[in-house]
């Protein structure tokens, strides 16, 4: 007989014989799963943090975008450089850009003056955003040449400063009813390729008083100022294009202005032609060109901005307001009104209770700086919100922009 295992060896036995193949599968597939669960804890805690770092960055606030920037036209005739002086001051806002013109008729004197105010205002000097047009252009009341004066101060803008968002077309006998700030804030939230050109296709009394006859504007070809004429015969209504009329003052968005200055279709240059032969054509030409262009026709808004009174009809010349029209200037929320006698006290009404401006210095806003008030210039982009002024405006934005009736209002 064979002698017994010593006990060691007969436990080694015992155990060899339990680790069977299952076993080994077992344990190889727990290491394998082991590898796996460390790989994809890492990999989810990486998806985790960047998870977060997203959220992080998305949730972050934002900054607010830059409030938008008017470029303005301040124009007059002769006698008109201390009301033109007093409307840019008023206007004035060193993140806008001004064009000032004092046409032909003015003095050398006036004309000089006022390029010499210009250059010397230290805001002026500093900020470079008041530009005066020293070859003076020839315009006569009623004539095309108003058109192409203002047509030549789109062009300048355009030239000249690549950054704004809507022009506006004043006179020395305008003035504002709203500080910049107001307007400003009131139109940040506007969509900013909308035009307020108020404009209407039923011509009434215009039709054959102004859109039939022809006339010669003299100061097209001649170097000394006379009216404008009528010559015969006269024409029948277009067929190539609708006519539309309104008011010679407008908010024009850059993209529109650049349209009708660029002229990459060739309607805004056809009816700059048929337009420099008729009474008025500032009453016209933009109202004809939007309103005939599909691409701009939702941009239009049936309003000018302006509070103006009319002389009894058929309303050819708005009337001079005074100190006894202010609550109703007041209470249209409007931004601008026309048109005023020079340094009537209707204007220091104004100043003090709409503007808030003192002494002929600039409407105060939330750029100024520096002691006096606003002899210095601060942030641009600081814009004083909750005004009054500023809520009325945006009020008024609202029912005319937001209302049902916009579109009915279109072109029509």
């Amino acid at each position: 007989m064979m002698d017994k295992l010593p006990a060691n060896m007969e436990s080694l036995n015992v155990e060899r014989k339990r680790v069977s193949p299952r076993t080994i599968s077992l344990m190889i597939c727990l290491f394998l799963f082991a590898i796996f669960f460390s790989f994809w804890m890492n990999s989810s805690l990486e998806s985790i943090k960047r998870l977060y770092v997203e959220e992080t960055k998305t949730t972050k606030p934002q900054p607010q975008p830059q409030p938008p920037r008017f470029a303005y036209l301040i124009s007059g005739s002769s006698g008109d450089l201390d009301q033109l002086w007093r409307v840019l001051q008023a206007v004035y806002h060193p993140w806008n850009y001004y064009v000032v013109h004092l046409e032909k008729e003015s003095s050398m004197e006036e004309r000089l003056e006022l390029a010499s105010r210009v250059e010397k205002d230290a805001i002026f000097s500093k900020v470079k955003n008041v530009v005066m047009i020293t070859k003076a252009n020839m315009v006569t009341y009623g004539g095309p040449t108003m058109l192409s004066n203002t047509l030549h101060a789109c062009a300048l803008l355009l030239k000249r400063f690549k950054d704004w968002d809507w022009f506006i077309n004043l006179s020395a006998t305008d003035y504002p009813l709203v500080t910049q700030d107001d307007l400003l804030h009131a139109f940040s939230g506007l969509k900013r390729d909308l035009n307020f050109i108020e404009h209407t296709s039923e011509l009434g009394w215009k039709e054959a008083a102004r859109a039939m006859p022809l006339i010669i504007d003299p100061g097209l070809h001649k170097n000394t100022k006379s009216h404008i004429f009528g010559v015969s015969p006269k024409r029948d209504l277009p067929t190539a294009f609708k006519l539309f009329t309104g008011s010679a003052y407008a908010i024009l968005s850059r993209e529109f202005a650049e349209y009708v200055i660029y002229g990459w279709d060739n309607l805004p240059r056809t009816l700059l032609m048929y337009y420099s032969n008729i009474d008025c054509a500032d009453e016209w030409y933009f109202q004809t060109t939007i309103c005939n262009s599909p691409e701009f026709v939702q941009t239009v808004v049936n309003q000018n901005m302006h509070y103006i009174t009319w002389d009894t009809p058929p309303k050819m010349h708005p009337e001079f307001l005074h100190i006894n029209d202010t609550a109703n200037m007041t209470a249209s929320y409007l931004p601008f009104a026309r048109k005023f006698k020079h340094n009537d006290i209707v204007l220091n009404k104004i100043d003090s209770e709409l503007l808030g401006r003192r002494n002929g210095s600039f409407t105060p806003g939330g750029w100024c700086a520096g002691k006096p008030c606003c002899s210095k210039v601060g942030n641009p982009t600081k814009i004083k919100r909750g005004e009054p002024g500023a809520e009325r405006l945006t009020r008024l934005l609202a029912r005319i922009v937001y209302s049902a009736e916009f579109r009915d209002r279109q072109c029509k």
